[in-house]
């Protein structure tokens, strides 16, 4: 064993032992220097009859645990193997296992057991959705940890295993017994997803009965035959997560997540009491004094978890390796907080229009995130409960149409947008005026230049004119942000080109187009001077000189003012 005392790898104090097991001690240690407490996993060779085998499942458990980043796991940031022992640094842990909460306080009550299940579909979601897929493979009480706050961590990656494709079944049997799927015995199939859901529901069924899978009467029995306040809903989704044929079980932690989250919805008649009982309040003030924790509302604790997931999601997406995966980490903050703008900007913003162009992919996408069920119908139904970010929203898509669409844009598919925008009457005066009258715009497009029977002009170029000009009036890089602005910008330099000859026809004079393009010119210097660039805006401004300086050209041909022709 280590000494007390003691510096390991060259810089970490050995405090105390704070876990201990048949192969393994487990010791608190502070890397001085940076003034940080880490846990120390000690296996010593002499302690184990076959090390060989142990070794390599620590050497996996290292392996996986250095290549993921997510709130709910530990982080490894040192290996150490000297003197007949292997040693992992890991993060320290504050708090208990579940298992001994269970120990100490017996069946846990169901409204923590089920924050807790949503938290295990996140982590196990995360795991599931590498590539290749990781398999926990013995999720068990004893190896989920309680924080003080009120947050889980997943230990013991000892028999996690890549998922392959080819394998046709695990040769060897690996897990608890109670807890552990079929298919885990060897022999009967590949271990994949189901199998974790498997254990998940074993997990979730002995936290809120208090009856250890592992131990008699074998069974699982329905979660209401050991007590009947239990949920109907719940019972039925920890009935479902422990299916012996994976086929019938749920096919992903998502599924799962999604039943918990509107559990209530599958009680059918189940009403729920209204208050906590006083028993159950104790019950809960003992678990946190035995974790060394305030008691803090479960409310404020849940969306303290849901905002920090929210955030990991987002930022999930930011550095994903693949564009699949950016989405479905949008979509999963999305799903989480559809009130909440900030995951729909930053989609719009940094991701579907980071090169200028919102593609027919990127817009299927888009529309499947906004027809996600949630419990207000769907997503896009619960954004609107919250008027004003719906409406910043819609206008960003709408601009997005308008002017990314498959490049050219789509006006016909922008106008939905804009109207929902400018109807909500919730956005700064300037970007209200803007989104109605490129509503109106987006209608021009189809009437402009047709007339009626009698030969009027339904909508004449000066009137599509006037409305250009007022969209792009105002200091919109303030108002929106400066990509926003130049494309805009771009649109007018675009009308000018194309269709000069035609707003002069129609009482448009030379003047006014070119005191229009010199206004223009002089916003576009001034977000090349005082705003902070990227590769995108240095691209649009480039491209917009070049745009005006044509459209200049364009304008003067048509007056017949062109001094080279």
């Amino acid at each position: 064993m280590l000494e007390i005392g003691s510096i390991v790898g060259g810089k970490y104090k050995v405090l105390n032992i704070i876990g201990q097991g048949g192969m393994s001690t487990v010791y608190l240690a502070m890397n001085e220097r940076a003034n940080k407490q880490w846990a120390i996993k000690e296996v010593r060779k002499d302690a184990v009859t076959n090390y060989t085998v142990v070794r390599q499942s620590l050497i996996t458990e290292t392996d996986l645990l250095k290549e993921l980043s997510h709130p709910y796991l530990p982080s490894i940031v040192d290996v150490i193997e000297e003197d007949g022992r292997f040693l992992i640094v890991m993060d320290y842990i504050e708090g208990n296992t579940l298992e001994k909460a269970l120990r100490l306080l017996g069946p846990q009550p169901q409204e923590y057991v089920i924050e807790w299940g949503i938290q295990l579909c996140d982590v196990l979601g995360y795991l599931h959705s590498r590539k290749p897929p990781i398999i926990y493979r013995d999720l068990k009480p004893g190896n989920i940890m309680l924080r003080p706050n009120g947050t889980i961590t997943l230990i013991d990656f000892g028999t996690a295993r890549e998922y392959k494709e080819a394998n046709a079944g695990d040769t060897s049997y690996l897990g608890t017994r109670g807890y552990a799927a079929p298919e885990q015995f060897g022999g009967m199939g590949q271990t994949d997803a189901r199998t974790d859901v498997y254990c998940l529901g074993t997990t979730l069924y002995h936290l809120v009965t208090g009856k250890n899978p592992g131990e008699p009467p074998f069974e699982l029995y329905p979660i209401r035959y050991w007590n009947p306040q239990l949920s109907p809903g719940l019972e039925y989704i920890i009935a479902k997560c422990v299916q012996n044929n994976p086929d019938d079980r749920y096919s992903s932690c998502a599924e799962v997540m999604y039943d918990l989250q509107n559990y209530k919805e599958l009680d059918r008649g189940y009403k729920k009491t209204a208050k906590i009982s006083i028993a159950l309040f104790a019950a809960v003030v003992a678990l946190f004094v035995v974790f060394l924790s305030s008691a803090i509302s479960f409310k404020v604790k849940a969306n303290s978890i849901q905002k920090e997931n929210y955030t990991h999601y987002i930022a999930e997406a930011k550095g994903a390796a693949d564009n699949l995966t950016s989405v479905e980490m949008y979509a999963k903050a999305i799903a989480m907080q559809p009130e909440n703008k900030d995951a729909y900007i930053d989609l719009m913003e940094n991701f579907f229009l980071d090169d200028d162009i919102f593609t027919q992919e990127e817009d299927k996408q888009l529309r499947e995130i906004l027809i996600t069920p949630t419990k207000d119908g769907t997503v896009e139904d619960s954004l609107a409960k919250n008027k004003e970010a719906y409406a910043e929203i819609a206008y960003k898509i709408g601009v997005a149409y308008y002017y990314c669409y498959n490049e050219d844009g789509s006006k016909k598919m922008a106008t939905k947008w804009f109207n929902i925008a400018a109807d909500l009457g919730k956005l700064p005066q300037a970007q209200q005026e803007r989104a109605k009258r490129l509503g109106k715009i987006a209608d021009y497009y189809t009437l402009i230049g047709k007339s009626t029977s009698t030969g009027d002009k339904v909508v004449s170029y000066k009137m599509f004119w006037d409305d250009l000009v007022a969209i792009a009036d105002g200091d919109i890089a303030a108002v929106d942000n400066e990509t926003t602005a130049l494309i805009i910008y771009k649109e007018v330099a675009a009308n000018i080109y194309n269709s000069a000859d035609k707003f002069l026809k129609d009482g448009v004079t030379y003047e006014e187009m070119d005191e229009e393009i010199t206004y223009i010119n002089r916003n576009i210097d001034y977000i090349e001077k005082n705003y902070e660039l990227t590769d995108r805006t240095r691209g649009l401004i480039s491209e917009n000189q070049r745009n005006f300086a044509e459209a200049k050209k364009a304008l003067e041909t048509a007056a017949g003012k062109n001094k080279n022709g």
